[in-house]
């Protein structure tokens, strides 16, 4: 059992909103645009993107197909055909733009302007969700390393500040194992002066 249709059904029965929604379509290529209610215009924007997609196929069965929605308006299929078709050609959906205009005097309908978006397309630049999964990996990779450099350069300022209290440390050794040396020298000097001298005296006595 085909599902039903969401919301109140337009016109009638069922053929009423088929000629209704035609009509509508048909006034839209017509003219652009056109202002309607909006449940109105909110029925009709999949019918008028459908019948689009057939006018870019271009070919005689999409025709034939878009003739049995239109019925009897050949001079909208006319413009759909050789018009609109080309100027969305490089538009991939959304050749339609609903615009709320506000509240209808009298009943207080909620109305609103559908027109075809036939601006010409600026192309962008597709990306992948694979690239795009890789630069999120490669800048979160860089923001880690980051933290990770600094932290190793630490331990090798302290390695540093180390060796050098270290030499530090020994260089006072090595100064006073000197001076030690050079006490014991100079004592020695003094002793092998001293024997020298009393050798002379001896002698010369």
């Amino acid at each position: 059992m085909p599902k039903p249709t969401k919301g109140p059904r337009l016109g009638g029965g069922p053929a009423h909103e088929r000629l209704l929604l035609a009509n509508l379509a048909a006034a839209l290529f017509t003219h652009k645009s056109i202002k309607t209610t909006e449940t109105k215009a909110k029925r009709l924007r999949p019918l008028a993107e459908r019948l689009i997609t057939l006018a870019k196929r271009g070919d005689l069965h999409a025709r034939r197909r878009a003739l049995t929605v239109l019925r009897t308006n050949k001079d909208a299929a006319h413009v759909l055909f050789n018009e609109i078709a080309p100027l969305v050609a490089e538009r991939e959906g959304g050749y339609t733009r609903i615009t709320k205009v506000g509240n209808r005097k009298g009943d207080n309908a909620p109305m609103a302007v559908i027109e075809l978006v036939l601006e010409p397309v600026t192309p962008k630049k597709r990306r992948t969700e694979r690239a795009e999964r890789d630069e999120v990996k490669s800048t979160k990779s860089t923001k880690a390393e980051a933290p990770k450099g600094e932290k190793a350069e630490k331990p090798v300022e302290a390695e540093e500040t180390k060796v050098e209290d270290t030499t530090a440390e020994d260089a006072p050794a090595e100064d006073t194992s000197a001076a030690e040396a050079g006490a014991e020298s100079q004592a020695e000097g003094e002793a092998a002066e001293a024997a020298a001298e009393d050798a002379v005296v001896e002698k010369s006595e």
